[in-house]
């Protein structure tokens, strides 16, 4: 292994301690719920569900698992207006 990738592994290993240097803009992923897997994503602040209850009520538990999963590393929201 060369000094360079060396180098990258040690720094990898550095970002990876400071979260707070990561955050997501957007993203997508599938979590497997109790019953079914659902899609999540998020997308330039907004979270979306394709489970029933985020449908009717804009949040559901599967957006906030991410949320807990992912605290530090998502943009902070914009105050209400």
């Amino acid at each position: 292994m060369d000094t360079g990738m060396i180098g990258k592994i040690e720094k990898s290993k550095l970002y990876a301690q400071e979260r707070e240097r990561i955050r997501f803009d957007n993203f997508r992923v599938v979590l497997d719920g109790k019953h079914s897997p659902h899609v999540v994503e998020y997308v330039e602040g907004a979270w979306t569900c394709d489970c029933d209850f985020f449908q009717t009520r804009g949040v559901c538990s599967h957006t906030m698992a991410l949320e807990r999963i992912l605290t530090g590393m998502l943009p902070e929201a914009l105050p209400l207006t």
